[in-house]
């Protein structure tokens, strides 16, 4: 539960502090390259994943056995995915080598498979 809530955090910071490096440091060159759109959406799916993970964390509080099981996969799913998603569209970004983006839909299923887990802890809370 503490671990879940402290990544949360931990991903939500880097998001704001990436989104905020990006709009202002990196702006002119994330145009020039075409990939501002492609930055955003890197910490939009990182920003609200990591939301996501600081609220596994608090529903692990008070679930049983079952339900906290499930909830720690679906938190490691979204870790997982937010480093393999939004880590390839950063990736790309800064690197220019589109061939990262053939990882993405790996993390996107890892945060598809986080979402499943969470309906599927809900059932056991």
């Amino acid at each position: 539960m503490k671990f879940m809530i402290q990544a949360g955090g931990i991903l939500g910071a880097l998001a704001v502090a990436l989104g905020a490096f990006g709009a202002h440091a990196l702006k002119g060159m994330l145009e020039a390259s075409g990939r501002a759109d492609t930055f955003e959406t890197a910490v939009k799916y990182q920003f609200y994943h990591a939301i996501a993970m600081v609220l596994v964390g608090l529903l692990m509080r008070n679930a049983g056995a079952d339900a906290i099981k499930l909830l720690g996969w679906s938190g490691n799913a979204f870790a997982i995915g937010v480093i393999i998603f939004s880590g390839s569209l950063y990736a790309i970004c800064f690197t220019g080598i589109t061939k990262f983006g053939a990882t993405a839909p790996i993390g996107g299923l890892a945060l598809i498979a986080g979402w499943v887990l969470l309906v599927l802890a809900a059932g056991k809370i």
